[in-house]
């Protein structure tokens, strides 16, 4: 046995945590990372809304992973629905009809709005990102697409261009034939708004504005996440994207919303895109679809795209689309968020628990500057001032820059549970089967944690100078070990 060999399993043969971590550091190039700067977490298993560490540690998961375990970890039906599939087909290449494949495709129509009935599948929401764009270049035979700054697209070629957050800048070629604009954020309104009406009406006129100078004859689509996600769980205003879709319809432009984050249940609907009585031309998925258990994504194709290659092919494919195991758990999962009411119980959680328990955190904690969120769907921005509403720390911020926000995540860490941290922010999203008694305890968890955050105020914590004396000052929870740090 060669030193590589040593120390590669724990008790009852399981992988150990030392063979995990070295393995991790010596083989796994991690994506957005600093190789040499980041210590990933050794994960041993998850159940519903926890996961848990080797040394036994216990997280209550309000991340959901990356926002895609809507109905949380190792859910039974799911998981024997995959063994099934892979005692019977594996695989079966995408120019096949095959039954779980077809299957699937029916049970996502069947929820999506309008006329958006025909289903390709992808791998990832990156990949449908891309085909969505691919298709509305070709029905219409423009070039040119338009996206919102604050968004999130995805990471290949179109898609890493249409993003609007920092994440873009070293691969932005400049010449992918992308616009970016300004949608409504009334907290921190580009347009110097003081109601949901005013900003509403002042992005509208602004995308018009936008399109007039771009030339909207050479415009293919316009791109928006239906509910802003990872640039923080933006609701747009009532009207805006009903405004969208009259522009795109005056223009003969394509409509697409990215529904990769916010589709399946976790604004308390099927698509967020219901909550907004709005049906694009193309509806792009991922994550919710089967909670990420199986790699899949797609496009919701219109009845006016699709007829475009009726008798044109459409030149793009995937050896992956439409692959059995994928579809097999997209079934069982949406299935099982039918039966077992997990749309309506998100819808539930967010509107009596998660809502008001953050606004009661918002009204203790100077460091919360907005609530904002829907379903299991929320964010809290975090500030130095609430009067200024300046960010906790500045936009991009990293190294010491960003101390504050990784004092909060620390924080969050050692209460047992886990965050979903991006810039300033924090998110709240958790898995859409959420119980009650589970979202109370992470708001506990939450609010102890806060008190990190609030010490990087202007306001400040008299007499608490750094996150260890928080945490003795507050006694913060921890539901890892049932213990007071």
């Amino acid at each position: 046995m060669t030193s590589k060999d040593t120390n590669r399993t724990g008790p009852g043969g399981q992988a150990s945590k030392e063979a995990v971590k070295s393995a991790d550091r010596a083989h796994v190039f991690h994506s957005w990372s600093a190789q040499g700067q980041i210590d990933p977490l050794a994960v041993a298993g998850g159940e519903g809304s926890y996961f848990w560490d080797y040394d036994g540690n216990r997280y209550l998961d309000f991340s959901s992973q990356l926002v895609n375990t809507n109905i949380g970890h190792q859910h039974p039906k799911v998981v024997a629905a995959i063994q099934r599939q892979a005692a019977r087909m594996c695989t079966m290449a995408p120019g096949f009809a095959v039954d779980v494949r077809s299957e699937a495709a029916r049970l996502i129509a069947e929820r999506t709005p309008g006329d958006l009935d025909k289903i390709f599948f992808t791998n990832g929401g990156t990949e449908a990102v891309e085909h969505a764009v691919r298709m509305a270049r070709l029905h219409t035979g423009r070039p040119k697409l338009l996206s919102a700054y604050r968004s999130y697209h995805g990471a290949t070629s179109a898609a890493i261009n249409l993003t609007g957050d920092p994440r873009r800048w070293p691969s932005d070629t400049a010449s992918a034939g992308v616009v970016h604009f300004f949608g409504p954020h009334l907290y921190r309104s580009h347009f110097h708004a003081t109601t949901e009406a005013e900003e509403c009406a002042r992005a509208l006129a602004h995308l018009e504005e936008t399109l007039a100078f771009e030339g909207p004859e050479s415009v293919a689509a316009i791109i928006l996440e239906t509910v802003v996600g990872t640039a923080g769980v933006l609701v747009p205003p009532p009207g805006y994207l009903a405004g969208v879709r009259e522009i795109c319809d005056r223009l003969g432009i394509v409509f697409i919303l990215d529904e990769v984050m916010a589709g399946f249940g976790r604004t308390g609907s099927w698509f967020a895109a219901d909550l907004f009585d709005v049906t694009p031309d193309l509806l792009v998925f991922a994550k919710g679809v089967n909670s990420g258990y199986v790699p899949l994504g797609g496009v919701a194709l219109s009845a006016a795209v699709a007829a475009t290659f009726d008798q044109r092919p459409y030149p793009g494919g995937l050896t992956y689309s439409g692959h059995p195991l994928a579809c097999a758990s997209a079934v069982a999962t949406l299935e099982a968020m039918a039966e077992e009411g997990i749309v309506e119980n998100a819808a539930r959680i967010g509107e009596t628990v998660l809502g008001p328990g953050l606004r009661a955190l918002a009204a203790r904690h100077p460091s919360v500057g907005e609530v904002r969120g829907v379903g299991v769907f929320w964010a809290l921005d975090l500030v130095r001032d609430q009067a200024t509403r300046e960010p906790l720390v500045p936009y991009n911020a990293s190294g010491a820059a960003n101390q504050p926000m990784a004092d909060f995540a620390a924080a969050c860490k050692r209460g047992g549970l886990w965050p979903f941290v991006n810039m300033n922010r924090t998110h709240v999203v958790p898995p859409c089967t959420l119980t009650e008694s589970e979202a109370k305890d992470g708001l506990a968890l939450l609010d102890d944690a806060l008190y990190a955050a609030d010490a990087h105020t202007t306001a400040g914590t008299a007499g608490v100078a750094g996150t260890a004396d928080i945490a003795a000052a507050t006694g913060v929870r921890d539901l890892r070990a049932g213990r007071l740090l």
